[in-house]
């Protein structure tokens, strides 16, 4: 029992062994076992002992022991002489703890260390690769100067190994000696290039770490390795892959074009092709070819997109990320939409990852706001998040809120009002502000719900509700009248006494003095009580009371000149320098003296004057200045080692340095395996990806294949030569026929990508002289039906989450009576699941509009004008189109032919059904065709291409509110039971001042029919008139009520969905008040 290392004559060896195994005694068991009582020159003699036996057994369960003692944090360096001994074991596993423990104390006992430097070198040398690695690992790890040449020569031949884990090794120990001693850049540079020629995916994402803590700026580097890093890229370990995806941003955006620079250019290239009309025809056929050449993608930059795009199905979020940021930031806008899915899927995982990756749709939402709104569900917020969870979902939806969703937001955010987080509910109350700033058709909404929210019993939510009326306040036009608002200021200066939070307190003396013409009886009274508490006020309030008092002085002195006198007299001797100095400022310009300033006389304008409305906007807004998914984003400031984003080059630097010429020593012809060329890049392609690509990537696909082809030529080498020639005419075919498709389809990259099949790969290869022959625009054709019926693929689903359908439906909810309810309980009460009115049934539409709109100019359609109305029935195409009666007609001196609708550019919620193509419209002719569109109940405009044999027009048709109803025959009971279902925040009221020649039941009705699409309901009561409807799209019910009191008519419209009820308010209120 000698080798026990348990027995001796201290204190700490005679207890039993601790839970580390080590005898290192547990100061959690033991509460007199400190450093007072321990005596340290014993401590681990057990573990010495065992580690100078002459059995392997003990040394190996010591360094068991000691392995566990560092992994569980605890202090075993002063074991270091002990260990060292034994790293010259011939034991394999001794050895390689051995070597484990010095990697994590060599910088702390260097001189120790250096005394095995030679051991080291020897291990350099040994047979074995973990060891030989292990070795290099520790070597790097003693920072000492005199050792760099060893070092650097170890490096270098490790470099060479044959193993790919001691190379890796290697590349792992460059950005240590780099910073041990920054002279040896120029020799290390030299390595690094050796192994970023390497073709083994172990070493890849190391040897591009060491690239970007060592050289970033030597980008030439990267050039001859760039197809051979994206190809390797779906192999490389998960953490390579983030690091190469990363560099690959920056170099993307150093190499290639900007491929969204078109749109900017769009606006410009319109108003140069309408000013060139009134030219001759001969002017316009000159200067019918564009000065700049169309975008056309770079086969490099394709082939990056294409081989990064599999690894938005990787199970490590860092990946994900890291190729979300990549399509962000270097990707066309149509193709940005694919990382979408991936994004809303890593929402699943902890809440640390759920955090980083909200933090960047944040800013994603800021400028591609209309990807993100099919998934507004995915965002709606869980009982159980963290609260810093929950604040950055309440900005994702706040970013989110258009005209069409508004709606749907703001009664979720509804419930968040009443979350016992003060803080969550708090942002939610700045949210609505936000949504009412943003959306004007909704701000008067917003304001009545907030309102309604100062009755609440939480002082938290009182309080900020109080703060967000302030700003909505201000930021109304200077046009509304004196006594608009009035109720609410009256409202809020009788809750003065019983508000506390300093804030808004503030807020409501602000408001009162700011807005004292509106209420010139009760702002003296409010003064005159805060004067009563001045000297117990924050500090924020007593500097408010100040200006309350300086505007009262100015606008009604006889009143509250002595008041004002008194409070700036308290101000005086003030314990806030601040205060002090506001009320001398103050008082010299309102109560000037005999030798007054320049500044007396222009006092009205000074305190008067209308204020800058205050800027309501996300905390994200800036945060696109650094790239996404880094440190810096996260904590909204410049990290140290954050590399810049490049900006885009105005011209492509020359394409020729990523070429890799290969010599091929023993053929004569340059040709001679243009065979190989063409067919081993398909199976690498069908190996890497299980899709095809959409005739976007065709051009690409061809320089890849050209590139992939020549890496590996030198395996491809017993093909025929008989095939040469047409192969090489084919190749050329397709390569022309993948550009004219480039042209063609830009929108539709992402559905074609995510749409393809195994099956259309393998007739490609069947076939492959048959398509040859082929014309090349049959092709697009051809793929496009097929592509319709294909399966959805497994990649497909795998990021086909359950919970992620669109949103822009309209909500099966019948919404709560009143806005933003304080308890959730009367939320509810008053839910229904069912939003089928069945008594209720559509009707015909009583008038019908005769009103045409211009849709195409005769002038600037060449002779070709078109207008179009609204027919006011039920489309032939859909129940949920509105049709519209497009009139062509032919004003030039030539035929016509070829009208049809080109490229439809709409919102994902809209859809377009295309009439018939007219084949010709003869000179002086009129024709009219069907047109059905889905406007999804939105008022935002469809654009499209109006095209003919010869040009194409853009053309846009915007619909009026009223149009996207449908007439409904409804009872007056159930008219009643619905609209007292729709109030509060789906409420719009308003008043009308009705024309003396038409104040007549006949002519109210006849001027709302006009205004919009809508059937009246029976009504028993006397100048009461009710009217219903359904929005054609979702089915949501719209009720309209008038009642009529002498010469005005107070008018009503309750709809589920805010915006079209506020707007068509708008459009019966100026159809009533017409002459």
């Amino acid at each position: 029992m000698a080798s026990n290392g348990f027995q001796g004559s201290s204190y700490a060896n005679e207890r039993p062994p601790s839970s580390t195994g080590s005898g290192e005694p547990d100061l959690a068991n033991d509460p007199a076992s400190s450093g007072f009582f321990m005596n340290d020159y014993k401590k681990h003699d057990d573990l010495k002992t065992m580690l100078d036996s002459n059995k392997d057994g003990q040394k190996l369960e010591a360094m068991k022991r000691i392995i566990g003692m560092v992994a569980k944090g605890k202090d075993a360096s002063d074991l270091f002489p002990a260990v060292v001994k034994n790293v010259v074991s011939k034991n394999l596993e001794i050895k390689k703890l051995v070597y484990v423990y010095l990697s994590r104390y060599a910088e702390e006992q260097q001189d120790l260390a250096l005394l095995s430097i030679s051991t080291f070198q020897r291990a350099l040398k040994d047979p074995n690769q973990l060891i030989r690695a292990s070795a290099l690992r520790v070597l790097s790890s003693i920072r000492v100067h005199v050792i760099v040449p060893i070092m650097m020569l170890a490096i270098k031949e490790s470099v060479m190994d044959m193993s790919p884990f001691v190379r890796k090794t290697a590349a792992h120990a460059i950005p240590k000696l780099y910073s041990l001693d920054p002279e040896q850049k120029e020799m290390l540079v030299e390595v690094i290039e050796k192994l970023l020629a390497d073709k083994t995916t172990l070493v890849a994402g190391s040897a591009i770490q060491a690239f970007e803590e060592v050289c970033p700026e030597r980008i030439d580097l990267i050039h001859k390795n760039y197809r051979k890093l994206c190809n390797l890229l779906v192999d490389v370990e998960e953490w390579g892959q983030v690091v190469i995806i990363n560099m690959l941003t920056r170099y993307a955006r150093t190499q290639f074009v900007n491929p969204n620079e078109d749109e900017a250019m769009d606006e410009f290239s319109e108003k140069a092709f309408y000013g060139s009309e009134d030219s001759e025809k001969e002017d316009d056929e000159e200067a019918g070819p564009p000065k700049k050449k169309p975008y056309m993608m770079d086969a490099d930059h394709r082939l990056l997109l294409r081989n990064t795009k599999p690894l938005l199905n990787s199970r490590n979020a860092a990946v994900v990320m890291a190729v979300a940021q990549l399509y962000h930031h270097c990707a066309p806008k149509g193709e940005v939409g694919i990382v979408i899915r991936a994004l809303i899927r890593l929402l699943r995982g902890h809440k640390e990852v759920q955090y980083v990756v909200l933090g960047n749709i944040a800013t994603m939402t800021i400028k591609r706001k209309g990807m993100f709104e099919p998934f507004l569900k995915s965002f709606y917020v869980r009982s159980n998040d963290p609260t810093h969870v929950k604040l950055l979902k309440l900005d994702i939806l706040t970013n989110l809120a258009t005209e069409t969703s508004v709606s749907t937001i703001l009664r979720e955010f509804q419930t968040y009002v009443t979350s016992s987080d003060k803080e969550f509910a708090a942002s939610t109350i700045q949210a609505i502000g936000r949504c009412a700033s943003n959306i004007t058709e909704v701000t008067d909404a917003c304001l009545n719900g907030l309102v309604s929210l100062m009755s609440n019993r939480d002082e938290a939510v009182v309080a900020e509700s109080v703060v967000v009326i302030k700003k909505l306040m201000q930021m109304q036009p200077e046009d509304r009248g004196p006594t608009e608002h009035k109720e609410i200021i009256i409202h809020m200066a009788k809750m003065a006494d019983s508000i506390t939070v300093p804030m808004a307190r503030a807020s409501i003396l602000w408001m009162i003095g700011e807005y004292s013409d509106r209420v010139p009886k009760i702002a003296p009274d409010v003064l005159r009580k805060m004067a009563k508490n001045f000297i117990s006020e924050e500090d924020i309030v007593k500097l408010q009371i100040l200006n309350l008092a300086a505007k009262l002085c100015i606008t009604n002195s006889k009143q509250t000149k002595l008041l004002c006198q008194y409070v700036f007299n308290l101000a005086k001797y003030d314990q806030n320098y601040d205060i002090r100095d506001r009320a001398r400022f103050l008082r010299q310009l309102i109560l000037p003296t005999d030798k007054a300033g320049a500044f007396a006389k222009y006092v009205k304008k000074i305190f008067l004057h209308t204020k800058p409305a205050p800027v309501l906007e996300s905390k994200y807004k800036d945060r696109d200045q650094f790239q996404l998914g880094t440190l810096s984003h996260v904590i909204n400031q410049k990290a140290t080692g954050y590399q810049e984003l490049p900006e885009w080059p105005e011209q492509a630097p020359d394409t020729s340095v990523r070429n890799v010429e290969v010599p091929i020593p023993w053929t004569d012809s340059s040709t001679k395996n243009s065979k190989n060329k063409k067919k081993k890049p398909v199976k690498k392609k069908s190996f890497y990806s299980d899709e095809d690509s959409s005739p976007e990537e065709a051009s690409g696909e061809y320089a890849e294949s050209t590139s992939e082809a020549t890496d590996s030529s030198e395996e491809s080498s017993s093909e025929e030569e008989s095939e040469e020639d047409s192969d090489e005419d084919g190749k050329k075919k397709k390569a022309k026929a993948s550009e004219d498709e480039d042209e063609e389809e830009d929108d539709e990259e992402s559905s074609s990508e995510e749409s393809s099949s195994s099956e259309e790969e393998d007739s490609e290869e069947d076939s492959e002289e048959e398509e040859v022959k082929s014309k090349p625009k049959d092709k697009p054709a051809k793929n496009k039906v097929q592509k319709s019926s294909k399966p959805v693929q497994n990649m497909d689903m795998l990021l086909d989450l359950d919970d992620l359908g669109p949103t822009l439906a309209n909500p099966a909810v019948v919404p709560s009576s009143g806005f933003l309810v304080p308890t959730l309980a009367q939320d509810i009460s008053n839910l229904s699941l069912d939003n089928k009115q069945a008594p209720s049934t559509v009707a015909n539409a009583v008038f019908i509009p005769s009103k045409t709109h211009e849709l195409l100019n005769r002038i600037t359609g060449g002779g070709l004008s078109i207008v179009y109305k609204f027919t006011r029935t039920m489309s032939v195409f859909s129940n949920r189109m509105v049709s519209i009666e497009i009139i062509f007609t032919n004003s030039s001196d030539k035929q016509i032919s070829g009208i049809r609708i080109g490229e439809k550019k709409i919102q994902s919620s809209m859809a377009i059904q295309d009439f018939s193509e007219i084949a010709a419209l003869a000179v002086n002719a009129t024709t009219s065709a069907i047109l059905g569109v889905d406007f999804g109940d939105t008022t935002q405009p469809a654009n499209f291409e109006l095209c003919t044999q010869d040009r194409k027009f853009n053309v846009s048709i915007k619909c009026p509110v009223g149009e996207l109803l449908q007439a409904l025959t409804m009872s007056e009971n159930e008219f009643d039971t619905q609209q007292g279902k729709l109030t509060g925040m789906n409420e719009n009221t308003g008043s009308v001042d009705l024309p003396a020649e038409h104040k007549d039941g006949k002519t109210l009705c006849s001027r709302v029919y006009e205004a919009a699409n809508m059937l009246q309901v029976p009504s028993v009561q006397e100048n009461q008139y009710k009217f219903a409807a359904k929005t054609i799209s979702a089915g949501t019910l719209v009720l309209f009520s008038m009642t009529v009191t002498d010469s005005k008519a107070a008018l009503r419209v309750n709809c589920e969905k805010m915006v079209i009820g506020s707007m068509l308010l708008k459009e019966i209120k100026q159809s009533l008040s017409r002459p």
